[in-house]
């Protein structure tokens, strides 16, 4: 697949961002905590990473000349966790990110503008993926804080620690200036 538009590699960083803060979370997690629900009737981490990718595989197969919401799509079985093994979950997630980002890529400039429909609701291309940017994000940020509430004093901070803000601004601030978005320098 060829490189992305300009427009959108920055974008799609920020996906990439946002799918590897869900990886590093489970990572410090068992694998029985990521089927757990905090509560009954709450979503486990496993049933978010299913809904996300169901949700990508949804809207961005043939987004070009189908609706969003594909009429195959059981959106309230994605709430049923229902995989047998931690391999299973990774495989549909990555098939949900492959989708996303195939999708992604292949998109031209002079899409951003095409109208995508999403449950009938049109949609600029580029609306379209700010809000599916939005939908991960949020969905991210509830996996990130279970995974937080389950690994407790082990959770290694996925961001600047609590009483760590001034060093990282200091050696941030020892850096030359440079072009790029938070996720790519250290």
């Amino acid at each position: 697949m060829s490189e992305p538009i300009k427009s959108l590699q920055g974008t799609i960083r920020l996906f990439e961002y946002y799918k590897s803060l869900t990886e590093k979370s489970i990572g410090q997690i068992s694998d029985e905590q990521i089927h757990e629900s905090p509560q009954a009737g709450q979503n486990s981490i496993a049933i978010l990473m299913k809904h996300l990718a169901g949700n990508m595989i949804s809207r961005w197969t043939n987004f070009r000349t189908e609706d969003g919401e594909k009429s195959w799509r059981n959106r309230e079985t994605e709430f049923v966790d229902d995989f047998e093994s931690k391999k299973e979950l990774m495989e549909y997630w990555e098939k949900g990110w492959a989708v996303l980002f195939e999708a992604l890529k292949s998109v031209k400039e002079e899409e951003l503008d095409l109208i995508i429909y999403i449950r009938n609701d049109g949609h600029l291309l580029i609306e379209a993926i700010e809000r599916h940017l939005a939908h991960v994000a949020y969905h991210t940020g509830q996996i990130v804080h279970l995974a937080k509430l389950f690994a407790g004093k082990n959770w290694q901070s996925l961001s600047i620690p609590k009483g760590k803000t001034e060093e990282y601004n200091r050696k941030k601030f020892s850096q030359e200036k440079g072009r790029g978005i938070y996720t790519d320098r250290n």
